[in-house]
């Protein structure tokens, strides 16, 4: 997943600023106009967006609005318009921060940071885990693809919500096994095999083509955030 999508027209900012959060540990993606960052962000995640509001054709504020149709993703507005009614605007768009240009990096820094701690922080500790398309609702049991409510057996969705704790992680099938069924269960292996392939017919578009939960041959199974 990338960190730090950054939607800035100027060239020469865009670059200086990639190269600043590059060797602060992050990974980024410099775009340069509004119709960029939204394909970007129609087919990947992000952690959080630093968004210009002067931008070509589709300006930030309507960036910010279109982003907020569908993800909770956190934006920080980058912007020499310093006016009250700017900044106003930019938060009734549903920014989190707004910092003003010329850049300081340091503080362009902190608030990266602080954005991005209070927001997995906050996921960690409620009971809603937001994965990709798919929120879990660890208390009421439910999961919702789309923000649409899906039907899962108790199986499926405790299979479901290990794999989703462990983006990225490649888990092993023993030990999924083992988590789901346990060491001692009667069932056979081939068990978890059919519960992957239902809960792939539930949460792909494609489940001949999956995205979310992918085998690694030989080893396991791996959960991506789409």
């Amino acid at each position: 997943m990338t960190d730090i999508l950054l939607v800035e027209d100027h060239e020469e900012l865009n670059e200086l600023i990639c190269v600043f959060l590059r060797r602060e540990g992050y990974l980024v993606k410099g775009v340069f106009s509004g119709e960029e960052a939204l394909d970007y962000l129609s087919e990947r995640r992000v952690k959080m967006v630093i968004l210009d509001v002067s931008l070509p054709e589709m300006d930030g504020f309507a960036v910010c609005a279109s982003i907020r149709e569908n993800s909770n993703t956190p934006i920080l507005f980058l912007s020499a318009r310093v006016d009250k009614e700017d900044k106003m605007n930019g938060f009734m768009q549903g920014a989190d921060d707004y910092v003003e240009k010329p850049v300081d990096m340091d503080i362009l820094c902190a608030k990266i940071k602080a954005l991005i701690r209070r927001e997995y922080s906050l996921k960690q500790e409620n009971t809603m885990i937001h994965s990709g398309s798919i929120s879990i609702d660890t208390e009421a049991q439910q999961v919702f693809v789309h923000h649409k409510k899906i039907a899962l057996t108790v199986k499926e969705y405790e299979l479901l919500l290990l794999l989703a704790q462990n983006p990225g992680k490649t888990l092993r099938k023993e030990y999924l096994f083992d988590r789901i069924w346990g060491a001692d269960s009667f069932s056979e292996n081939q068990t978890l095999t059919v519960h992957i392939k239902t809960l792939r017919d539930k949460i792909e578009e494609d489940p001949r083509k999956p995205e979310r939960i992918q085998t690694v041959w030989g080893v396991g199974y791996k959960y991506e955030e789409i």
